[in-house]
């Protein structure tokens, strides 16, 4: 097939309407109005070709078959393990995998359109400071989006309310009065906000859009957790991606972690009022451009190897719920790819022996109409009575490096809550050690400020808890980050 599509020629998406290719058509013919523009004129016979083809519903379901067909790889996948050969011996033996998915170097930078539902908490306790920064907030990233996005905004506290319905972005002033006619009251019931700001999603055609909510709270939800879930793992269905951030330190960040989960999507702490802008701008640069949808990690292990952990380091640090038969990813989304860091346990071998290790990514490609790519890799790990000693792949390194600080701090939670103070105590102090050895001065001050508390009154603060789990999650997404500049919404 030629190296232009017959979308190129259009001007269009692989997912355009034929309403959309009706109007391409018609507004690019009308280059051609004089007959001798026409005559042996291969410009007008491939756009009048590419619209028979498209516009011809049989026609275009060979043609984009073919086009899958002759297209290259859309997506890469390659791992990285710590070790390829491991010690015959009668203990268990962690190897640490880290896989990367990247599109490739031609990979289009055509930007899709956006239906985005924000759901902003507006209840008593965000009267204030809060309140005014989240509005200011709100209106810059309206001014960011592009007038082919939706925006839904949706205000909650025991109820919902629907501040702007499903619309695009023309009006930008109604949009933002609606905005500053937003008023704090009520408790905190996240569902509701959740709920309305997906049903509203789901009234425009979610094939057609990058589809994504972000929830902003800054308190506990009461008596809904569950339900909220619920409905995360449905939305994940639809093809609808979740953020969720948290203001302040009265909020669950554990629940805010598995409502993010189904999708693949980032819950993150926001410290300050002021800094929700710089939260909301960095989530939606680069969301219009996604290169594979869903992605998703079967788990096909073989016998006597375990998955003990798993976690995303790029686009951004999350954990990954590594519950079900596969395991969120999320979206590809900008010029980066997603990086995930695995560790995987192996247990004692009776005799020297190759184990093979199957790895298997599913993503839906957005430029070939959401078709499904399937990328497969596998890593042999041998079992050796003396093998040779190696150093680890310095990426591998850097990210069990800085993993190793923020569970270091998880453990500390764990500990307190099984009641084992003294324990809590010592891995603080040794967390404060490895935060000022990787410079990380801040941070280093707060978990000896909590280390005091705790010998102090036999407990840690929730904001010490947020500001070091979230403070030593970003250091990994920090640390691994390579040079990725997205092109402006």
């Amino acid at each position: 097939m030629s190296s232009e599509s017959y979308y190129d020629a259009l001007g269009l998406p692989t997912s355009a309407t034929l309403k959309d290719i009706q109007k391409a058509f018609a507004a690019l013919i009308g280059k051609f109005s004089e007959e001798s523009s026409k005559v042996s004129n291969p410009e007008y016979e491939k756009l009048l070709q590419a619209y028979e083809v498209l516009s011809d519903k049989t026609r275009r379901e060979i043609y984009d078959s073919l086009l899958v067909e002759t297209s290259p790889p859309a997506l890469t996948l390659t791992v990285q393990s710590s070790r390829q050969k491991i010690k015959l011996t009668d203990s268990a033996q962690t190897v640490y995998f880290l896989l990367e998915v990247i599109p490739p170097t031609h990979a289009t930078r055509s930007r899709r359109p956006i239906n985005l539902c924000l759901a902003l908490d507006r209840s008593t306790s965000m009267q204030g400071e809060r309140l005014n920064c989240l509005k200011t907030a709100v209106e810059l990233i309206i001014d960011k989006l592009a007038p082919e996005d939706i925006i839904t905004i949706i205000s909650y506290s025991d109820r919902a309310e629907i501040v702007t319905e499903p619309t695009h972005i023309k009006n930008k002033n109604t949009i933002i009065s609606h905005i500053r006619n937003i008023q704090a009251s009520g408790g905190t019931e996240i569902y509701q906000g959740l709920l309305t700001g997906i049903e509203q999603m789901r009234q425009m055609p979610l094939q057609n859009y990058i589809n994504h909510l972000i929830l902003l709270t800054d308190g506990h939800t009461y008596g809904d957790a569950d339900q909220c879930i619920q409905l995360a793992q449905k939305a994940s269905q639809w093809n609808i991606g979740l953020s969720a951030f948290g203001i302040g330190s009265e909020w669950n960040d554990l629940f805010l972690d598995q409502l993010v989960a189904p999708s693949g999507g980032r819950s993150a702490y926001i410290a300050e009022p002021t800094q929700i802008i710089d939260f909301l701008q960095d989530r939606i640069k680069g969301l219009g451009i996604v290169h594979g949808r869903n992605l998703r990690l079967k788990k096909n292990l073989p016998e006597k190897v375990t998955l003990q952990y798993g976690f995303k380091l790029l686009p951004f640090a999350q954990p990954l719920e590594l519950e079900g038969s596969e395991i969120k990813l999320g979206n590809l989304e900008g010029k980066g790819g997603v990086s995930i860091l695995l560790e995987i346990l192996f247990h004692p071998q009776e005799h020297e022996s190759k184990i093979t290790i199957p790895f298997e990514i599913t993503a839906e490609i957005t430029e070939q109409n959401n078709q499904q790519q399937k990328l497969s890799a596998q890593i042999q790990i041998i079992h050796a009575n003396n093998p040779p000693a190696a150093e680890p792949p310095q990426d591998i390194v850097k990210a069990v490096r800085m993993l190793n600080m923020y569970r270091m701090n998880e453990k500390v939670w764990e500990d307190l809550e099984a009641g084992h103070v003294g324990a809590a105590a010592t891995r603080l102090r040794r967390l404060t050690t490895r935060l000022l050895e990787a410079g990380e001065i801040q941070l280093a001050q707060q978990a000896n400020a909590e280390t005091e508390r705790l010998a102090n009154v036999g407990e840690l603060s929730e904001e010490g808890r947020k500001r070091l789990k979230f403070g030593t999650r970003a250091m990994i997404g920090q640390t691994m980050k390579i040079e990725d500049t997205h092109d402006p919404l």
